[in-house]
């Protein structure tokens, strides 16, 4: 059987573009090299462009994203999808290569924009039950009504970016004069924000796959931040604790996959997802969905699939061979 090309591509226009390299690189070292040709791709505000070890830069064309090695053109038969903001965790790129009939490992495009936008995510799961924050919604140009806003969501609240990810755009505002400054922090990630309410409790994590055909919780993190909450620097420079499994009961544990579970079937997902919540009042309270999550080595997917006994070889390659037999039965 012959090796399939496979370009996993990295990078992204957003602040997370070097966590999602290291995601990327994580993927090109633990995929089957006897099973597949992998051709790290970088695609940067600058230019795409695979940048594989034993050759320079060679850009690629995006008119039907393929790449010229020594005369010879390289087509791809899967993309591996490890950016974590625009444009492939918000539908963008997924839309792209849905019109050139490339299959990828994260969910389609119309999911991806959903689950991108938090406000209109949690709308569409509060349809169905699954329990949130109180949330105000605000756009870049809207007054901002302080008094009105507080007395909705509440001291202390979050802050956050609405289509951002990694923690970038988000505070946590203790008194009504910090409110503004938080504000305009939110608004240079994004021109909508949204301010939630402070739920009060332990914070978890759970990876939820589509694992040889069936969908799976993975085993249950549990986030303690040495920070004030789960932020950039809890996430990716060890200012946190992330401990797996989760130190919950059973029954705890039981119910927040089955809620995760339930969101990952709610929205339609595919690929390797991750959703956070927080055990407010004893249950799972929804906060967000990441359809691109991070897979470096200080990630939580990797220390989850860990703890369930699945090898990253094993885990990348699923999500392979599930993108490309959705494909052929559509």
């Amino acid at each position: 059987m012959s090796k399939k090309n496979i370009a996993v591509v990295m990078g992204g226009f957003s602040s997370e573009v070097n966590i999602s390299i290291l995601s990327g690189n994580t993927v090109c070292k633990h995929l089957d090299q006897s099973k597949y040709n992998v051709f790290p791709i970088h695609i940067l505000k600058e230019g795409w462009f695979c940048k594989h070890a034993d050759h320079k830069p060679i850009p690629v064309d995006k008119a039907d994203f393929s790449i010229n090695v020594e005369g010879t053109k390289i087509t791809f038969d899967c993309v591996f999808n490890t950016i974590h903001g625009t444009p492939g965790e918000d539908g963008i790129l997924q839309a792209y290569l849905k019109l050139l009939n490339i299959p990828q490992t994260a969910c389609n495009y119309y999911e991806a924009a959903l689950t991108f936008n938090k406000r209109d995510c949690i709308g569409v799961l509060k349809a169905y039950g699954i329990k949130t924050a109180t949330n105000y919604l605000l756009n870049k140009g809207d007054a901002i009504h302080a008094t009105e806003i507080l007395e909705q969501v509440g001291l202390p609240c979050f802050v956050k970016a609405n289509k951002a990810g990694s923690s970038y755009g988000v505070s946590k505002v203790y008194g009504a004069e910090e409110l503004e400054g938080a504000i305009e922090v939110a608004f240079k990630e994004d021109d909508e924000i949204i301010i939630e309410s402070f739920l009060e409790g332990t914070e978890v994590s759970v990876g939820v796959i589509n694992y040889q055909g069936n969908v799976m919780a993975l085993p249950v993190t549990e986030i303690v931040s040495d920070n004030d909450f789960f932020d950039y620097q809890a996430k990716y420079e060890g200012k946190s604790q992330e401990i797996t499994p989760a130190r919950i009961t059973d029954e705890q544990t039981e119910a927040v996959q089955r809620e995760a579970e339930k969101v990952f079937k709610i929205l339609k997902l595919k690929g390797l997802t991750r959703a956070e919540f927080i055990f407010h009042n004893g249950e799972p309270h929804f906060l967000e969905v990441n359809t691109t999550p991070g897979l470096s080595p200080a990630s939580i997917i990797p220390q989850q699939a860990k703890v369930a006994g699945i090898s990253l070889p094993e885990l990348f390659d699923n999500v392979i061979e599930q993108a490309m037999r959705d494909r052929t039965s559509q």
